[in-house]
Formats: structure tokens, sequence, C-alpha cells
């Protein structure tokens, strides 16, 4: 079994930083591509940012500039760095992975639990 766990959430002034990290659990052999999600009240859930396990990143056009993606691979471990953040970033983040390796098995579309973001103004 694999878990995707987030944590740094929390409130910031608008103009301010946060940085968010999500540890991968359990026995991994490898993880593909790594990102991070969000979804505000009333709105769908959408891509923030991807880091390949090669750490090619791509970025939302909402975020590119001040948002960073990176990874741990010895750790399992994705970030991302949150500058100059807005109200309109406020949202749930959420950790997602396309595939996680174990010993045994791959798992497929593993999501995280959320980690609430709220930026005031």
């Amino acid at each position: 079994q694999v878990q995707l766990v987030e944590s740094g959430g929390g409130l910031v002034q608008a103009g301010g930083s946060l940085r968010l990290s999500c540890a991968a659990s359990g026995r991994i052999f490898s993880i593909n591509v790594m990102g991070w999600y969000r979804q505000a009240p009333g709105k769908q859930r959408e891509l923030v940012a991807l880091i390949t396990s090669d750490s090619i990143t791509n970025y939302a056009d909402s975020v590119k500039g001040r948002f960073t993606i990176s990874r741990d691979n010895a750790k399992n471990t994705v970030y991302l760095q949150m500058n100059s953040l807005k109200p309109e970033d406020t949202a749930v983040y959420y950790c997602h992975s396309d595939k996680i390796t174990t010993i045994n098995i791959s798992h497929f579309g593993v999501w995280g639990q959320g980690t609430l973001v709220t930026v005031s103004s």
C-alpha cells in the first residue's frame, strides 16, 4: 500500500510565501510523474504543476513565475514553493502521482488527502 501525505498549508497574507511538501510512504521502488493540483470552493480541481522523474516541469499559466515544483527522489518527496501568493490561490492543494511502483505492484492515480492554503487580502 502507498500513501501521499501533504503538509505545509496554512493561512498567509497576499504577497507572502508557503512551501508545500508531499511525501510518499510504502515500499516504493519508483515514482513516475508527481504533481500538485488545487480545488477552490465551487470550482473544479485544476492542475498547478507537474514534475517528471527526470525533473522536467510544467506549470499552469496562472502560477508561472510564482510557483516552483521540485522533487527529492531519495526521499520520495515533492515540493511546491509558492511565492507572491494571491487571494485567488486559496484552495485545497492535492498531491498526485500517475504511477508509483512498489516491490510487488504498480499503483496508478494516487492522490493525497489535501492541504488547505488560504491567502488573505
